[in-house]
């Protein structure tokens, strides 16, 4: 934002977000990008839904990016209510503390995502132990989750010579 504290608008949102998608596309290969809202004053909705939603709603299933050191409720409001619209979900960390804005999981997809962001990865078969749900169901649960963008997902090999899904919290 060229040191600007106080983004302001659609047009400034645009070209911020050409800068960004610019920056991720062109350097390399990146798993998760963290966005510091370090020392910004202001953000309006529009200039969030273009600069940071849109953006994230991009990269879903791609690029996991998540947004730290956002201290400022006022921000915060902003932030959510564009990802809303948007229908996107922004992940927000500050220390270790985490927070989901904009879309919302499903009723019966929060506990899935609350105990995945209690771990930097999970396995279907490990939550349907703990909630004493089929795999199948938690399988279901989880590719949900990261189809909508609340999760990342890597194919790995399972113990039975399958293919098997590890899934990250996004930061």
């Amino acid at each position: 934002m060229d040191g600007d504290t106080k983004p302001w608008g659609r047009e400034l949102g645009r070209v911020t977000a050409e800068r960004l998608v610019s920056t991720i596309s062109t350097g390399p290969e990146k798993h998760l990008v963290k966005l510091s809202m370090e020392g910004v004053e202001q953000i309006d909705a529009s200039f969030a839904s273009e600069a940071i939603a849109e953006v994230i709603g991009r990269y879903r299933k791609k690029i996991g990016i998540c947004l730290v050191d956002l201290s400022d409720d006022g921000i915060r409001f902003n932030i959510d209510m564009a990802a809303a619209h948007v229908g996107v979900p922004v992940t927000v960390w500050n220390g270790s503390q985490v927070d989901i804005l904009g879309a919302k999981p499903s009723s019966g997809n929060r506990e899935a995502l609350n105990y995945a962001l209690e771990r930097r990865e999970v396995r279907a078969s490990e939550f349907a132990d703990v909630a004493g749900i089929s795999i199948a169901n938690a399988s279901t649960k989880f590719k949900s989750l990261w189809d909508n963008g609340f999760l990342m997902r890597v194919e790995t090999a399972a113990d039975s010579g399958g293919v098997e899904f590890l899934y990250r919290r996004i930061g």
